[in-house]
């Protein structure tokens, strides 16, 4: 009789925790010793075995005092020079750097070097403040951002061990913000913008570059690790959330144990410190990746032994986040594409504004793109349909008149095929694969209700939609099941539409609308119950919102990086991993070459009976 291991491959195991992706997502907080002067609004540095506490505000007011921890409890140290709290801090627990805060009366700019048995005095800060975001060393320090003269700042300073001087400006000024790494690798994350924001940026010792958003915007959210491998923690809201950073875009692990608002923190990603907190306390926490554990692997079924339950390693779209991906060669909106997921894609066409009509045909495996054999025929604002890149479908567009024509693509070379019945541009929608799709609108003049079916070889005209409209994304596996949503509805004001039509092989039906509705939205999904919608344009502007599609409802989820709308039109990739490409950020005359990724971790979902 043969086993389930040998034809499966894999047996189901017994383990005494979840799987998890990284060392990181099995991470978890515990209780430290607790400081001997409970405070909060204070300065932090060096390690989880070696951490540093100084300042800070306790009962009754301001102190001075400084505490070291030997990764078990907290002893006295030398008291700081100046009293003072909403103070920084970097560097270890024998060279330590403390600079800015609020002093009894007024913002300070003192700076004090700390050499693991007292405090003296450094160069001042170039401007008064607290609230300061802190990274680097006693001798390479950085501070960025905080709150003087005015409530927000954007200023960067860089101390060299006696002095401070001028750096690159943040691109979004703050106060109470998080920050890690070196002077020329910082990374600055969260804080007050009045309101909270979770704008991530990237520092390369000259200039400060925007990137992937924390998920849970905050301020007073404090920070350990380095550049490409950070750990953002507590704040307000979310005092208990915490998110690692793997150099690309932020991921939720494990919360702590007890809120943290105004302490502070120290330490490396995968072994950091938080101590102090609001209202004052003593509280420290300790936070450990483990060195062992057991990896992910998508389908795995398992029984945890500490939950007694059984369980099964799938993926959950609410977790899902965009981060950057590499450039195309040839900028470009208003193209086609073909694609399965975020790292086997397929782009064609399109327009370099303002009359360049393209046939470049770019392929891409993950981390380049390639160029492959062109389109037969240059053209724009066509409707790309397919579920691989190399089987794709390129239908209508615009050449400098609308027109009707189909071109095939096998992996290898474009063959045009019999063409659509209508003539049509401005972004169709629909959906399904190279050899059966519906494609329905977009603008022909007027804007379209007409539908056409394709079975490999004909185009048939079906029922058509409700809306007239174009500008739509669309999904789908086929030319019986596909999902059309937003569009451009003018004259009918607001222009941008928030509708959604489900396509069941034999008429249109309205189902649950977008949260918010636009137009020249990208969109994917594998069917007509999975489908994702991005970007877009509330007319003017660009957009970064994403949605997910389940079959039933629209769910709001991470937004881009980058916000952008006239991106390769689609009806593929999925809600799991789909690809945003070329596009505008702004206007119909800009060609960008933007990439996006969206992915969806794996999680560990428990099996019920029901």
């Amino acid at each position: 009789m043969s086993k389930y291991k040998e034809i499966k491959g894999f047996k189901v195991q017994t383990l005494a925790s979840d799987t998890a992706a990284s060392a990181i997502d099995a991470g978890t907080w515990s209780s430290g010793g607790s400081l001997n002067v409970a405070r909060r609004n204070l300065g932090g540095a060096g390690t989880q075995t070696a951490g540093l506490a100084f300042g800070g505000e306790a009962t009754p007011g301001n102190t001075a005092d400084t505490e070291e921890y030997n990764g078990s409890s907290w002893s006295e140290g030398g008291d700081m020079g100046t009293l003072r709290k909403q103070l920084s801090g970097c560097g270890t627990q024998t060279a330590g750097l403390a600079f800015g805060g609020q002093s009894p009366s007024a913002k300070v700019a003192a700076t004090e070097e700390y050499n693991g048995s007292s405090w003296t005095a450094g160069g001042n800060l170039g401007t008064a403040r607290k609230l300061i975001g802190p990274a680097g060393t006693q001798t390479a320090g950085l501070g960025f951002g905080g709150e003087g003269p005015g409530p927000t700042n954007s200023a960067t300073e860089e101390y060299d061990g006696s002095s401070w001087t001028s750096g690159g400006a943040l691109n979004t000024a703050r106060q109470d913000l998080g920050g890690a790494g070196t002077q020329t690798a910082g990374l600055a994350f969260g804080g007050a913008t009045l309101p909270v924001t979770g704008v991530t940026e990237q520092y390369n010792g000259t200039a400060w570059t925007e990137v992937n958003d924390l998920n849970t915007s905050r301020y007073a959210v404090r920070g350990a690790g380095t550049q490409t491998a950070a750990l953002a923690f507590g704040g307000s809201p979310g005092p208990t959330e915490t998110e690692a950073w793997d150099g690309t875009s932020w991921s939720t692990v494990a919360e702590l144990a007890t809120p943290v608002i105004l302490g502070a923190g120290a330490g490396v990603q995968d072994a950091a410190l938080a101590f102090g907190d609001s209202p004052i306390s003593g509280v420290t926490q300790e936070w450990t990746a483990p060195s062992t554990f057991t990896k992910t692997n998508l389908g795995q079924v398992y029984y945890n032994s500490g939950s007694n339950a059984f369980k099964v390693t799938g993926q959950s779209v609410p977790a899902g986040t965009w981060a950057s991906g590499t450039a195309l060669n040839s900028g470009r909106n208003r193209a086609g594409s073909s694609s399965s997921s975020n790292s086997a894609a397929l782009i064609f066409g399109g327009q370099n504004p303002p009359t360049s009509y393209l046939t470049i045909t770019e392929k891409y495996n993950g981390s380049a793109w390639t160029e492959v054999a062109d389109l037969n025929e240059g053209r724009t604002s066509g409707t790309g349909t397919g579920n691989s890149q190399d089987a794709g479908l390129y239908s209508a567009g615009y050449d400098g008149a609308r027109v009707a024509d189909v071109e095939q693509w096998d992996g290898t070379s474009w063959t045009a095929k019999n063409a659509m019945n209508q003539a049509r541009s401005e972004f169709a929608a629909g959906g399904g694969t190279s050899t059966s799709s519906i494609i329905a609108g977009g603008f022909g003049p007027p804007k379209l209700t007409n539908s056409e079916s394709w079975d490999g070889t004909n185009w048939t005209e079906v029922s058509e939609l409700n809306t007239a409209r174009n500008g739509m994304g669309g999904a789908g596996s086929s030319n019986t099941d596909a999902l059309v949503y937003g569009g451009d509805v003018y004259p009918t004001s607001p222009r941008f539409s928030n509708a959604v039509e489900k396509w069941n092989g034999s008429s249109w039906t309205e189902v649950s609308e977008l949260n918010t509705g636009r137009l020249d939205l990208g969109g994917g999904g594998l069917s007509s119950t999975q489908a994702i919608a991005f970007g877009g344009a509330t007319t003017p502007n660009s957009e970064n919102e994403t949605e997910t599609w389940n079959g039933t409802s629209w769910t709001e989820q991470s937004e881009l990086v980058t916000a952008i709308r006239y991106c390769a039109n689609t009806s593929n990739g999925s809600t799991m991993s789909a690809i945003q490409s070329g596009g505008s950020s702004s206007g119909p005359s800009q060609n960008e070459t933007t990439v996006q990724e969206w992915t969806v971790p794996e999680a560990n979902q428990t099996i019920t009976v029901s």
